[in-house]
């Protein structure tokens, strides 16, 4: 697939991942429609990718957990541009408590942000997918695949996620859309950093080895790449992939596993 004056919309857009396929995409000469809380910073990043790269990029301020906030992003892009060729849902928040201790709010918030997120903005966009027969894609995570000790509302909003994409997937089949699933391993971002504490608040600090981990850049190429290829879905590492079939096939195996690699991270949960 060309890129060269396709729309893009990218929610989360401000950091990360999201920063880093605002600029994957703008390389390869693709429009841009940039979704996130952080408004200032928004306008940085899409001054800066039109002053570098000639595309045009415009910055919408979102809480993507408000379906308002969704549907006026996607409203942005067709009036500004007159039509959405790609949507990446990537905000998402991250947790690290044990759901014995966490207030339930904390869940309520993974939902909202992650899955609900997700599902408005697909809403909203879908309609012009359709017509330029796009893609539609969710940045998951193993998490959706392999529930994570410490993680129980992440790992719900990702296995929700995934559900819902693959149904909309087998719904849209014969339209045309083409709908991916993207999973990478743990990535470089400050998504650990903010992960929520058992009160809803920010830890403030990584629990992993961040110098061992995918960049957000090659997690942005492997995306990008994915959709070129019109990919089913993106496991995005060796360990990733191991995950997922040892799961499938020995359940109880992954348990144990799972549960050694945790005890292992800095201020570990379970021991």
């Amino acid at each position: 697939m060309e890129f060269k004056n396709k729309v893009v919309v990218i929610t989360g857009a401000s950091s990360g991942i999201g920063k880093a396929c605002a600029e994957e995409f703008a390389k390869r000469g693709a429009n841009l429609v940039l979704g996130a809380r952080q408004f200032v910073a928004l306008c940085e990043i899409t001054a800066e990718l039109e002053k570098r790269y000639g595309i045009k990029a415009l910055a919408v301020q979102t809480d993507v957990s408000k379906e308002s906030d969704c549907e006026m992003l996607i409203k942005q892009a067709v009036v500004t541009f007159g039509q959405v060729d790609i949507l990446i849902n990537n905000a998402g928040i991250s947790m690290r408590a044990l759901f014995m201790e966490l207030d339930l709010s904390v869940l309520k918030n993974l939902m909202d942000v992650n899955f609900w997120g997700t599902v408005y903005c697909t809403k909203y966009a879908l309609p012009e997918i359709i017509k330029t027969k796009g893609s539609v894609v969710g940045v998951s995570s193993i998490a959706g695949y392999r529930g994570l000790p410490g993680r129980t509302g992440y790992s719900a909003s990702k296995f929700a996620m995934n559900g819902f994409m693959e149904a909309l997937r087998t719904e849209l089949l014969k339209t045309g859309v083409h709908v991916m699933v993207a999973c990478p391993g743990f990535t470089t971002s400050n998504i650990r950093v903010a992960a929520l504490s058992k009160d809803g608040l920010s830890h403030g600090e990584t629990s992993m080895e961040e110098g061992k981990m995918m960049s957000a850049e090659e997690v942005a190429v492997t995306i990008t790449d994915g959709i070129a290829a019109r990919k089913r879905t993106l496991v995005m590492t060796g360990q990733g992939k191991l995950t997922v079939w040892i799961n499938k096939l020995l359940p109880a195996l992954a348990d144990k596993l799972v549960f050694n690699h945790f005890t292992k991270e800095k201020n570990a949960m379970i021991k």
